[in-house]
């Protein structure tokens, strides 16, 4: 049985937490903005797909880290959900790279 003293919290304060969603906000606002931004400006294709993506995943990244408290957790279960991510990640990477091909190759049939 765990007593009080045993769990840990981290340890930052609130005020201190305050400051990190915001900091958290400001960084996510951006990164949307400049994702509508390549959506009017780039056209249409594979770069501006990548493109999102990225966004995406980095936008991702900050919400898991700051607002679902993954920054805090102990190294071994950051690594138990992040590497099958990557390996989600993998997948969805060879399912475009093979989507590109099969309309390559269609297109190239009569």
């Amino acid at each position: 049985m765990t007593t009080h003293n045993e769990h840990i919290e981290h340890t930052d304060t609130p005020s201190n937490m305050k400051a990190q969603i915001w900091k958290t906000f400001w960084i996510l606002l951006a990164l949307t903005l400049v994702d509508i931004a390549f959506y009017f400006v780039i056209p249409h294709s594979t770069l501006r797909n990548w493109i999102f993506i990225l966004l995406g995943i980095v936008k991702a990244f900050y919400i898991v880290g700051i607002f679902m408290h993954m920054k805090f957790e102990k190294k071994f279960l950051q690594k138990v959900i992040i590497l099958p991510m990557g390996l989600v990640v993998y997948m969805i990477i060879l399912i475009l790279i093979e989507g590109v091909f099969t309309d390559t190759v269609r297109n190239l049939l009569p």
